[in-house]
């Protein structure tokens, strides 16, 4: 499966490329869009309207505060191609951002789509290695709630 990617721009416009070489076709970032300084409720018109998979590390305001407290801006999105959350108590780096947005690159290889749908990528404490991928619906779904 193929996602189109929106970088936002609290994140490098290189994971634009990422995306790309990894077959992401009509992924961009919110800087080439000309969407630079967007509030971020127009920011989720534009991604809806355009069908882009949002990738952040502005997690909490688009996603709440997590898979137990779901929220944000697309807590309440009837449809959407899903939200990609980058996330590290580190400083985040570029090439922080490049590993982390690999992982997420590797789980959604298995994925046929993100719709309604968040993937987390945590990175643990120790900055280097580990990770946590978390999967969950937002909106939640009725069967969850």
């Amino acid at each position: 499966m193929t996602f189109k990617f929106l970088i936002d721009e609290c994140l490098s416009p290189a994971l634009v490329r990422q995306a790309l070489d990894g077959g992401h076709v009509g992924s961009t970032c919110v800087r080439d869009r000309g969407l630079a300084g967007t509030k971020d409720w127009r920011l989720v018109e534009f991604v809806v309207a355009e069908d882009f998979t949002l990738v952040t590390h502005n997690s909490v305001d688009f996603r709440g505060k997590g898979a137990r407290d779901r929220g944000g801006h697309y807590g309440g999105l009837e449809i959407h191609a899903g939200l990609v959350c980058l996330n590290s108590v580190h400083v985040m780096t570029i090439p922080r951002q490049r590993r982390l947005f690999q992982h997420a690159l590797e789980v959604l290889a298995e994925r046929t789509d993100l719709v309604n749908a968040s993937l987390e990528v945590f990175e643990d404490d120790d900055g280097r290695s580990t990770v946590q991928i978390d999967l969950y619906d937002i909106p939640e779904t009725a069967e969850e709630g």
